[in-house]
């Protein structure tokens, strides 16, 4: 599942247009379907465009610590992360937890959120948040400014992004999440 997300991520990037003169900037951002955020940040990978978090990311929207280079991503002091089990709807319109989803996402995040996960009892249902001290000690911080990139990079136009730009890509009949 995991060389599946990378490879889908993969393509899906080298067929992408992105702009390197811009830094995209995550702010209350609720996740969504783990192949499209797979995507998108894989695309920003490819291009080499800088990425804020300046606010909430949650879900799949973490990947962005997954899949980016360090020096590619940066945190300000707004920065929360929120992790969870990866999910799919059901057929009643409940929720049922992807084992193989979860597994695949954990095994991509680097090591010191793997073990930052592990220290408060893994993932599950429960929405566990990353932020403050400990969020600063494994992503970057950004220069000082909510709107500023990763401080070894120099100045570019900030392009927010908001949920809803990117549609949402289906990888199976029941999307995970």
């Amino acid at each position: 599942m995991r060389y599946t997300i990378l490879m889908v991520a993969s393509v899906a990037a080298m067929i992408s247009v992105s702009s390197a003169n811009a830094t995209m900037r995550i702010s209350g951002d609720p996740g969504g379907l783990i192949i499209a955020y797979a995507e998108r940040f894989a695309a920003a990978r490819a291009s080499g465009e800088p990425v804020i978090i300046d606010g909430a990311c949650l879900s799949a929207c973490t990947l962005a610590v997954a899949i980016l280079p360090r020096s590619q991503v940066c945190a300000t002091r707004n920065a929360v992360l929120g992790f969870h089990a990866a999910w799919r709807p059901t057929g009643n319109g409940g929720k049922a937890t992807s084992s193989v989803a979860t597994q695949a996402m954990y095994e991509l995040y680097p090591s010191s959120v793997r073990d930052w996960i592990n220290r408060r009892g893994g993932l599950s249902g429960r929405m566990i948040y990353l932020r403050g001290r400990e969020l600063a000690g494994i992503v970057p911080a950004c220069d000082g400014s909510s709107t500023a990139e990763p401080a070894s990079r120099g100045q570019r136009a900030v392009r927010a992004v908001k949920h809803d730009q990117y549609p949402h890509a289906t990888l199976a009949a029941q999307p995970l999440r």
